[in-house]
């Protein structure tokens, strides 16, 4: 933690959810000096010795960084442009960070008109979830300018353990959309791998050792199916709605660029089904739970 001398550029981090809060708590542990603001109203409790401001744009008042960690690209754009946004407050040649997932066109749309104003932008979208977002071991997916993105490394790799340049603005976005098809259709193999197994007469828990001894294993079989889905707690920390989000942001770059993703698709219509089934805060883990019901019903 910081030893209380603050450093740096001036940060507002606006959305302080799940992974927004814990990335702003390594910030400013890191000795950064912030302003935060979220639409929940955050407690200056939770966040002693930064300032807590009542609007975002309030919070973005004359700083050089505004670190966005928004739901999706329509929040993050009407909070930057929208009325009473935080566009017009920001100080020129200041730099905004978009660390949410966002549709990558946007984005670059975003971009655009933030540079109309003087401001710069990069996308730096993150992987690892809420434990690594509390330890600093986030995997950070950056968009943007070279020079823009390596002034924003200290700040990254304050909440990160490495940073992937993958492209120009937007890139950072549709690199996290892409890992999250992957992932995705990465845990309902899984899900259907152990179904098929149980219903021969394997065991899942030893089917799991199997897979993270052999070729089948992923990001599921080393940090899901027995920590949230066999053990039945479902607690990842990430939702199923941003799982579905996230995929479908990918089948559109797929349709954009005219790139044919049949499989893809068919995937993203068994977890649109888990979704209208299990409600979008359920953790996406619990299409394990849903797959089982469905069978056995």
């Amino acid at each position: 933690m910081s030893d209380g001398v603050t450093t740096g550029p001036r940060i507002a981090f606006i959305g302080l959810g799940r992974m927004g809060a814990p990335m702003a708590r390594r910030l400013f542990g890191a000795g950064f000096r912030l302003s935060l603001n979220d639409a929940a109203g955050p407690s200056a409790a939770d966040f002693p010795g930064a300032g807590v401001a009542p609007t975002s744009a309030t919070a973005a008042d004359g700083v050089d960084v505004a670190i966005m960690m928004l739901p999706d690209a329509s929040v993050m754009r009407e909070v930057l442009l929208g009325a009473g946004g935080v566009a017009p407050i920001l100080r020129r040649d200041g730099i905004v960070v978009d660390m949410g997932s966002s549709d990558p066109y946007v984005t670059r749309e975003v971009g655009e008109a933030l540079r109309g104003l003087g401001i710069r932008m990069i996308d730096a979208p993150v992987s690892g979830g809420v434990a690594k977002a509390a330890t600093g071991e986030l995997a950070i997916m950056a968009g943007g300018a070279a020079e823009d993105v390596a002034g924003c490394e200290p700040m990254l790799l304050a909440m990160g353990c490495r940073v992937f340049h993958v492209g120009d603005l937007g890139a950072g976005q549709a690199m996290k959309a892409l890992n999250n098809l992957v992932s995705a259709a990465g845990l309902l193999a899984v899900v259907e791998a152990l179904q098929i197994g149980g219903r021969f007469g394997l065991d899942p828990g030893r089917m799991v050792d199997v897979f993270n001894a052999s070729t089948g294993r992923n990001n599921t079989t080393e940090n899901k199916a027995k920590q949230f889905m066999l053990s039945g707690s479902y607690a990842s920390g990430f939702a199923m709605r941003l799982m579905v989000k996230d995929m479908a942001s990918a089948l559109r770059i797929a349709e954009v660029e005219n790139v044919p993703a049949a499989e893809s698709a068919v995937c993203l219509e068994r977890w649109r089904a888990a979704l209208a089934a299990l409600g979008a805060d359920a953790d996406h883990t619990e299409i394990h739970r849903w797959a089982s019901a469905e069978l056995n019903a």
